[in-house]
């Protein structure tokens, strides 16, 4: 089986570490040519990488690295909007300025993104994929990180929409993440035994590692999915064990 990019030009935003960096990976080891962005240069650099420093909110800046990509390597083929995230906060007592940051990094930056990649991919034969890294969040409460869901609501509903616009020479997907183990676990999960207890919750009976998802956004991007667009894939190991089976006082269910 190949997954067909071989040579491919591929932009990951944040994919320098945690689960951009395991996307990065992905593209890689079937021989794509790929850059990265974020507004630091990474810690660890990853071999065979390509990282421009970029503001994924700033219009200027975004223009800067697509044209930076295309003097690089002549086209566009795969776009992963990746860059996102956010601390957890009360909604009660958050800043309005934190809030409108955490909904302009998780959904305005992509769709900043995703308009300079389809003004490039829409000139090309091959047209160009896009792949956005959403979340479950976007699909169920969550409490500490209201903004953040909510901006993931909304990232599903403009890949949809996206997909529809701009067929059909750009796939537009999106992935559904539940919960990965990266350097930021322990902000959210606790250290080693939180995160273990955490991981239980899940019916796989753990969290993701960051290339299981790189996995999942390299079949989107590929050929094996040319017919698959507008779609958000779950990718959260089952999701999560509804609460009320642990409190019921029925017959135990098999394992």
């Amino acid at each position: 089986m190949t997954f067909g990019l071989d040579g491919a030009t591929v932009l990951v935003t944040g994919g320098a570490r945690g689960v951009g960096a395991g996307v990065t990976r992905a593209f890689l080891r079937v021989g794509a040519r790929v850059v990265t962005c974020g507004r630091r240069e990474p810690e660890t650099a990853i071999d065979g990488v390509v990282h421009v420093r970029c503001d994924v909110r700033d219009p200027e800046a975004v223009a800067r690295l697509i044209d930076d990509v295309l003097d690089r390597h002549g086209r566009l083929d795969v776009l992963v909007n990746n860059a996102g995230g956010a601390p957890p906060a009360s909604a009660a007592d958050a800043s309005p300025r934190f809030h409108s940051k955490i909904v302009e990094l998780n959904l305005l930056a992509p769709l900043l993104v995703s308009q300079a990649a389809n003004a490039q991919m829409q000139r090309q034969p091959d047209g160009g994929s896009i792949v956005m890294i959403s979340s479950v969040s976007a699909a169920r409460p969550s409490p500490g990180t209201a903004a953040y869901g909510a901006a993931k609501a909304g990232l599903n509903n403009l890949t949809a929409s996206l997909a529809v616009e701009w067929a059909p020479k750009v796939r537009v997907n999106a992935l559904g993440v539940g919960m990965v183990r990266t350097e930021l676990s322990e902000l959210h999960y606790g250290h080693e035994a939180g995160i273990a207890a955490v991981g239980k919750t899940v019916p796989l009976g753990r969290l993701a590692e960051p290339d299981e998802i790189g996995n999942c956004a390299l079949f989107l991007a590929s050929p094996l999915a040319s017919y698959v667009t507008g779609a958000t894939l779950p990718v959260h190991g089952g999701g999560e064990i509804p609460a009320f089976l642990s409190a019921s006082n029925v017959a135990p269910r098999s394992r």
